[in-house]
């Protein structure tokens, strides 16, 4: 892999960040994002969504994270795992990847196999700072990643073209001549999804990774997808209290 920077702070010092000290690591790490193709081969062969899930045990946040590997090839799901715990992290604007990261290591730390890229749900330098969770998570993940979120994270100063209808149609959307993301249309019809790059990856092969992994009723890539309806299938199971077995 690539350069990567001197000092990464551990999951377990994130509660006692300030929100200043988050700012500086960010600042820190964005420099080290690089918009480059990182494969052995010119597409990745598995890709592995991200996404978690939150719910509320008495006073405490709970939050699981599912991370699913899809074949880009054969659209099958190779691998499924998750990793559920206690929020610590409070909430802060442009800082969530400090509220996520410690469940998204744990989940892919338990993976058989290392897909060649990541993807979240979520952005990558599409953010104030060039460090939403996609690109923050690539360097405990040490492999390219890259983001696609369902909504448009707005970004002061930058500016949005707005796709075509056409399924693949898409409008880069700019802030001072550097492109941050592009909304890309996947499906006719529906909303457009915006993509960014994480690291190690460039916007065009993130771009059509999402199309090439899009199918089933969603605009959402599949690896995504899946990893959202495990995290709901997961939460629902991990909010159920325990009940005693029926004696006869």
């Amino acid at each position: 892999m690539t350069s990567l920077p001197p000092l990464l702070h551990s999951p377990e010092e994130f509660p006692r960040l300030s929100e200043e000290d988050c700012i500086a690591i960010q600042n820190t790490l964005a420099p080290y994002v690089l918009q480059r193709n990182t494969f052995w081969e010119e597409m990745p062969r598995t890709a592995a969504g991200v996404d978690l899930a939150y719910w509320r045990q008495g006073e405490e946040e709970m939050a699981v994270c599912c991370v699913v590997t899809v074949d880009c090839q054969t659209k099958q799901v190779v691998e499924k795992r998750q990793a559920s715990g206690r929020v610590a992290f409070s909430y802060l604007p442009g800082c969530f990847a400090f509220r996520e990261l410690p469940l998204v290591i744990a989940a892919a730390a338990k993976l058989r196999e290392w897909p060649d890229i990541f993807v979240f749900d979520g952005n990558g330098i599409l953010h104030p700072r060039g460090m939403g969770l996609a690109a923050h998570a690539s360097f405990y993940l040490r492999a390219p990643t890259m983001g696609v979120a369902k909504h448009y994270y707005r970004v002061d100063g930058a500016e949005s073209a707005e796709p075509g209808e056409e399924p693949g149609s898409f409008g880069d959307i700019v802030k001072e001549g550097q492109v941050l993301g592009r909304a890309v249309r996947t499906r006719r019809g529906v909303k457009p999804v915006f993509v960014s790059v994480g690291n190690w990856v460039t916007l065009d092969t993130a771009t059509r990774l999402a199309l090439q992994l899009t199918g089933g009723g969603s605009r959402l890539p599949l690896p995504t997808w899946y990893a959202d309806l495990e995290t709901h299938t997961q939460r629902q199971q991990l909010r159920e209290p325990h009940r005693p077995e029926k004696s006869e």
